[in-house]
């Protein structure tokens, strides 16, 4: 599986949004919860420079995200970026298919939609499996996990075990 650069921006971006409106909302009543909706908007600029990340490029995938629902945008001199709803409410799968579309696909298909015949039967179940696998991860990981440094504890211990780090 690879994660494109549009994918990998766009998980940037939708944390260091969550982060920052996070700082803003300390001394709120509301209280600090990392990515509350009500923080102020972000300037895409600052975001770009904060992660690094070339500025038109991440305007296309702020758009992408915008139109998924993962953040909201306002105009104007105190316009920007925050998110659309709570950072515990975005996992990183939604930020991907935000973004990208299908988190698995094979040939540009979904798995369930392929058929496959005689020897080549058993990929189809095996495509199933890794997408499954893949959706526990990223739909078990959400953007105020990441905002919080504090990754869930099945996703710890996989990344702690030696062989993930390993190039075969």
């Amino acid at each position: 599986m690879r994660i494109s650069a549009r994918a990998d921006y766009a998980v940037r971006a939708v944390v260091e949004l969550a982060v920052r409106q996070g700082r803003s909302q300390v001394g709120s009543p509301e209280g600090s919860q990392a990515g509350c909706p009500a923080g102020a908007p972000v300037r895409a600029e600052d975001v770009a420079a904060a992660q690094d990340i070339p500025h038109k490029f991440l305007e296309g995938i702020l758009g992408d995200l915008r139109r998924g629902g993962v953040v909201e945008s306002r105009r104007g001199g105190g316009g920007g970026y925050r998110l659309a709803r709570e950072a515990m409410g975005i996992t990183v799968a939604d930020v991907i298919r935000a973004v990208d579309g299908p988190i698995v696909s094979v040939r540009g298909e979904r798995p369930t939609g392929l058929v496959y015949t005689g020897t080549a039967g058993p990929l189809l179940p095996l495509w199933v499996a890794l997408r499954a696998n893949v959706r526990e991860i990223l739909e078990g990981v959400t953007i105020a996990d990441l905002a919080a440094d504090a990754l869930p504890d099945p996703v710890r211990r996989l990344a702690a075990e030696p062989a993930a780090w390993e190039n075969p």
